[in-house]
């Protein structure tokens, strides 16, 4: 490209940029959904098995949250008119906030517009430039976003190293605040971190405790509290992020910890000081939500009693779902051009599986990645197997 034409389009590099995306066969059009998130819906005027949603236990289509919503939008509205710091502040909002603090078993809770935006809103708040970040290497992209705004230093470990993570720790005594910081399920091979052993390592050291639990909420421990409950260690960890947007069926993310936790970052992170709040409908289905999660634990258990099937049905036919230990679980087939073009011909049979290639995940390790809900019938899965199998012998990638 010449400097003259460079000139005349400030943005003509992009062109560039997007034709190695191309060349690289990462170029992906959106789905588009004409309908409700269901596990059969319509895709791009077709009607396909939906392998690709975060709504696991279905609430996205929940009779009761729907009525909340409904109620909340007749009596006040559709919007909350301002930021929480100034006039947005409802009482949903706050007794959303009481709601996930019981829930999870803390002292308090705040909401953020995404669960995005409470990780690196927290990380970034709670952190400076003389501290320091100990996170594991398959960190969600939220994790990384709020420790480089820290500007505090980043030490990464290898996935799930708990010896590697003692080394660091043993290694940076001097400095003043250490965060240590992962997921507690991992979004793209659905395994779980080894909370018991971090978290005994960050109080032997002295170090703040956090987990982002996106993918935990709603799955792990009794009635969807996430991984702190599932291993037992309610009081151990000094922060806890989840999601409004996945199980819950809704939108937005939170935090929980203590009470001096929430009220400095109600007045030090700057995705809860400069978002307008959530409007009445959002938080509304939310409360409602956390009332289904413990009224209804038929919902988890089939949650779980699904993924065991279409696991079980993976393994027998060949494919390599990696370490997954939840209902996320990947099929890795290894270049990015092939793993789309093994969701393209999915597609084209009747299945949804995005394929997801780097940088999400490393070179060499792209793949489907698949998600079971609760509401899938049996019918449903069984069908998605044998599509499965059809497309993966005929590309080569089972025999």
């Amino acid at each position: 490209m010449s400097r003259a034409t460079e000139t005349r389009n400030p943005l003509g590099f992009l062109d560039e940029a997007m034709a190695q995306i191309r060349a690289d066969g990462l170029y992906r059009t959106l789905r588009v959904l004409e309908g409700e998130q269901k596990p059969e819906a319509r895709f791009d005027h077709k009607d396909v098995i939906n392998l690709s949603s975060n709504n696991y236990l279905g609430l996205t289509t929940h009779p009761r949250l729907r009525e909340a919503a409904l109620d909340a939008v007749r009596r006040l509205g559709v919007g909350s008119g301002s930021v929480r710091t100034i006039a947005g502040t409802m009482d949903l909002h706050m007794e959303l906030e009481r709601r996930i603090a019981t829930f999870k078993r803390t002292e308090a809770a705040v909401v953020f517009q995404s669960g995005f935006a409470a990780n690196a809103g927290t990380v970034s708040a709670v952190l400076g430039k003389d501290d320091l970040i100990l996170s594991d290497e398959l960190n969600h992209a939220s994790i990384i976003d709020g420790a480089r705004l820290s500007r505090a230093t980043i030490k990464v470990f290898p996935h799930r190293d708990v010896k590697a993570l003692e080394r660091l720790l043993e290694e940076t005594s001097a400095y003043p605040r250490r965060l240590v910081i992962t997921d507690g399920v991992f979004s793209m091979d659905g395994d779980v971190a080894p909370m018991p052993a971090i978290t005994a390592l960050a109080r032997a050291h002295g170090a703040i405790m956090m987990v982002d639990d996106a993918h935990a909420s709603g799955v792990l421990g009794k009635a969807g509290r996430g991984t702190v409950d599932h291993f037992d260690l309610h009081g151990q960890v000094d922060i806890q992020v989840g999601t409004l947007s996945k199980a819950i069926g809704v939108l937005g993310g939170y935090v929980c910890g203590s009470k001096t936790l929430i009220e400095y970052l109600y007045h030090r992170a700057r995705p809860f000081l400069f978002s307008t709040s959530h409007p009445p409908a959002v938080a509304a289905a939310c409360l409602a939500a956390f009332d289904v999660l413990e009224q209804e634990p038929e919902r988890i258990e089939r949650l779980w009693s699904n993924t065991k099937r279409f696991k079980d049905g993976l393994a027998r036919l060949g494919f390599d779902t990696g370490i997954s230990e939840t209902p996320i679980t990947p099929i890795i087939v290894g270049e990015a051009d092939l793993a789309m073009r093994f969701s393209d011909d999915l597609f084209a049979r009747g299945v949804f599986a995005q394929g997801i290639g780097f940088p999400t995940v490393a070179k060499g390790r792209a793949r489907l990645r698949t998600i079971v809900t609760a509401t899938h019938t049996e019918a449903e899965l069984d069908r998605a197997l044998s599509t499965l199998e059809d497309v993966g012998r005929t590309l080569g990638i089972i025999r």
